[in-house]
């Protein structure tokens, strides 16, 4: 199921998507960030994490407290975050500045180690993640793709938790694995162009 999303005109007088609204921050995060194509291994880690801390949330709710998160997660460089015990669980689930889940918390330890893993096996988790690059036309917003699924299941499969299907294509827009920006939104040529251009490392 799909619908066509809209477009808003902000005060500036730019045509964005509308769910970044008029929020400063979500405004900025729109126009800097969403969509454009990142290979760096600790940001692919981070995003795969904070979008499992998201569920059931906004991710304004989450974008509010990412440095908070960063800090907490030594800026989720996995090699650190896996070398988290229980110790630094229950440490974790003292600190009002994240989302204080168990669940959460201990499926982004589980994760770092299983990164590490997939670096081991593919290079960098640059090289995994855009294997399962969508270079699918616009037709509406949905909420997972035949790819997002692919991504989701191969994760699972490898032990990674909190990564269903729609959390891993909310992964995938964000990180510029597919160009989800709206046809007449600003950016959407911003990141169609960076996309073409990205170099994967191995």
């Amino acid at each position: 199921m799909s619908f066509v999303g809209k477009t808003i005109v902000g005060a500036d007088g730019v045509r964005r998507c509308w769910w970044c609204g008029d929020d400063e921050q979500y405004v900025d995060y729109h126009d800097s960030e969403w969509g454009l194509p990142t290979v760096d291994d600790d940001r692919l880690f981070e995003k795969i994490c904070l979008e499992g801390f998201q569920a059931g949330l906004s991710w304004l709710t989450i974008l509010r407290k990412r440095e908070n998160f960063r800090r907490a997660f030594k800026n989720f460089e996995f090699e650190k975050v896996a070398r988290f015990n229980s110790r630094s669980v229950e440490r974790l689930l003292q600190d009002a500045g994240i989302v204080r889940h168990r669940g959460k918390i201990e499926s982004t330890i589980n994760n770092a180690r299983r990164a590490i893993d997939l670096v081991g096996e593919k290079g960098s988790l640059a090289a995994y993640f855009w294997e399962f690059e969508d270079r699918r036309e616009f037709e509406g917003v949905v909420s997972q793709t035949p790819r997002s699924k692919e991504l989701s299941s191969d994760l699972r499969n490898r032990g990674w938790t909190f990564v269903g299907p729609t959390t891993a294509y909310a992964f995938m827009q964000a990180m510029g694995l597919v160009n989800d920006h709206l046809p007449d939104c600003r950016s959407r040529g911003v990141v169609e162009t960076a996309r073409k251009s990205v170099r994967i490392p191995a």
